[in-house]
């Protein structure tokens, strides 16, 4: 369906097909591949950084996105073209009656940097009045937005002082025009800034705690964390500011009860990728593309199905020699009817369950490839698919070079991969099985709860629940990023306990089947290249309240061929942070 058929500058009307409306939405990110996603005017995806994929099955057409952090699915109602490089979506959130509103728009419409500046100008007018109006015995210094790299200050971020004589406290703010990842990242620059005023302080100001100042609606992620934050080392305020108004609202921070999540139900990994399993004859055609020797993990991660020798019958003999330099590849369950292939992280492959016409016969349908290049894998395509799947297996082994796109694709992906089945070298209490990957993004009610997968989820030996958290570049989040999952985890494990058989949201959802998890908080493990920890992520640690008991681990630079510990930081090892009077 060309794009211009669509009615401008509304919905399209409901006699559009699944099928057109796919093929609009491809249409036009193949036109604008550097467009953003839209959510009530803020950014939530750039597909610069994330990947899109749209469909039309089982009638209806379905839209999913997702990048490192982030993870959305949609069915699509109806599509619009808007002047200037603009698609319009009527989209549904799964479970949801109500219809909403998200907008494709290209390069051309993003704010330019002069529109930026000026509405942060204007804003930080707009702050020091409701401040003043808001604590009249309290005088604002200070504001301003100017960007302060050495200290990882951006100009999205007003921060200032309010003074009453020697007390004063730390503020920080966000206009609404930013992104909702801007908005959720406030509390980590709001940490940092009252640290840094503390310090700069030397006694003689004595910095009560930290005030945030946040857009109407946008503060939710911020209220979840705040519930965890170390009330000793400061006092934390968060208000909801209406621009239009100017009307400021303090907020509650919200405690696990007030939580909005959902989880999904684990899919069965086990069954599916068994031999004589609905995935078995998909999976012994995908493994006929591999290389030799190359190793295939299916269960948990460190259990090994098989090794792929070297003629097409051979996708379940134990014959051939594996490399060490070789790739891995693996075999994951993202949902009851769709299998993924990867090695060491990126997805080559994939398969389908899906039915035959308007029976109820099942079929299988396999696709190598991603994106634009996804390609059906058939008769007449499997001599090329092999030859591209031989060639991306060359290309990305450990010893690859930096220089090839594919060599560096996905890193984190990469590094969850290979911790996934070495999980006691990263600590020793952590047992090796079971481990749960990419864990659906336990979303729930509220725009900003559209949360990301978690990287790994496992176990310790005294069947405690790990949360762990990865990352392979610097990132100044990966703190709260962290304890974004920890709080989710802790809900659904110690909230909502069947009173019959004592067992939590998440294994009666399928997690954990094996184990009788003890009925403790999780731990959070953070795990990194040593080089690539922010400076400031152990300052934030600093402050989250002891409950969150915490393990911040450092690995060698070289962890694709080789998992060695650096070193490791652990919340109970006696630092603090500054407290209100430096101590």
């Amino acid at each position: 369906m060309p794009l211009s058929s669509a009615p401008t500058g509304s919905v399209a009307a409901p006699s559009q097909t699944p099928e057109e409306m796919t093929e609009a939405v491809r249409a036009f990110v193949t036109k604008y591949p550097e467009a953003l996603l839209l959510e009530d005017g803020r950014a939530i995806f750039d597909l610069r950084r994330a990947q899109l994929r749209v469909s039309a099955e089982h009638g209806r057409c379905a839209l999913h996105l997702w990048s490192e952090d982030r993870n959305l699915v949609r069915r699509v109602l109806g599509v619009a073209v808007r002047p200037g490089g603009v698609l319009r979506l009527s989209v549904q959130r799964m479970g949801q009656a109500r219809p909403q509103m998200l907008e494709l728009v290209s390069e051309g419409k993003r704010r330019t940097p002069s529109t930026r500046e000026l509405t942060r100008r204007r804003y930080l007018g707009l702050l020091e009045r409701v401040l003043a109006r808001a604590f009249p015995d309290e005088r604002p210094e200070g504001l301003r937005t100017a960007m302060d790299l050495e200290r990882s200050f951006g100009p999205a971020y007003a921060r200032g002082v309010l003074r009453r004589g020697r007390e004063c406290w730390a503020v920080i703010a966000v206009n609404g025009a930013e992104s909702q990842a801007t908005v959720d990242g406030v509390l980590t620059l709001g940490v940092l800034w009252l640290a840094q005023l503390r310090e700069q302080a030397s006694g003689r100001r004595l910095f009560q705690g930290l005030r945030l100042v946040l857009p109407t609606g946008m503060a939710a992620t911020t209220r979840a964390r705040l519930a965890w934050m170390d009330a000793k080392i400061a006092r934390y305020e968060l208000f909801g500011l209406d621009e239009r108004t100017e009307e400021l609202e303090r907020l509650d921070a919200a405690d696990n009860g007030n939580l909005a999540t959902r989880l999904l139900d684990a899919p069965n990994q086990v069954t599916a990728v068994a031999p004589d399993g609905r995935f078995a004859e998909a999976i012994a055609r995908v493994l006929a593309l591999v290389p030799p020797g190359t190793r295939v993990l299916g269960r948990w991660g460190s259990e090994a199905l098989e090794r792929v020798g070297g003629d097409v019958g051979s996708a379940h003999k134990n014959t051939a020699r594996i490399d060490a330099d070789g790739p891995v590849a693996e075999l994951r369950l993202r949902s009851a009817g769709e299998l993924a292939f990867l090695v060491h992280g990126l997805e080559f492959a994939r398969a389908r369950a899906g039915y035959v016409g308007q029976s109820f016969n099942r079929h299988i349908a396999v696709t190598v490839g991603s994106g634009a290049q996804e390609t059906a894998l058939t008769a007449d395509t499997e001599a090329t698919l092999r030859e591209r799947v031989w060639a991306l297996f060359a290309r990305r082994r450990a010893s690859g070079d930096l220089r090839d796109v594919l060599f560096r694709s996905a890193p984190e992906s990469w590094l969850a991969s290979v911790l996934r089945g070495r999980l006691p070298e990263i600590d020793a209490a952590l047992a090796a099985e079971p481990v749960y990957t990419e864990v659906a993004a336990m979303t729930g009610g509220g725009r900003s709860l559209d949360r990301g997968m978690l990287d790994l989820l496992g176990v310790t030996r005294d069947r405690r629940l790990a949360v762990i958290e990865i990352k392979a570049a610097e990132d100044l989040q990966m703190a709260l990023q962290g304890l974004d999952y920890w709080i989710r985890v802790r809900h659904h494990h110690l909230g909502n306990v069947d009173a019959a058989t004592g067992l939590g949201e998440l294994q009666q959802s399928g997690y954990f089947p094996e184990v009788r998890l003890a009925a403790e908080p999780p731990l959070l493990l953070l795990v990194a290249p040593a080089l690539d920890i922010h400076p400031a992520t152990e300052t934030v640690l600093r402050h989250l309240d002891p409950r969150v008991e915490w393990t911040l681990v450092a690995l060698d630079q070289r962890w694709r061929s080789r998992v060695r510990v650096v070193w490791r930081r652990r919340s109970g090892d006696g630092l603090r942070a500054i407290s209100p009077t430096g101590s």
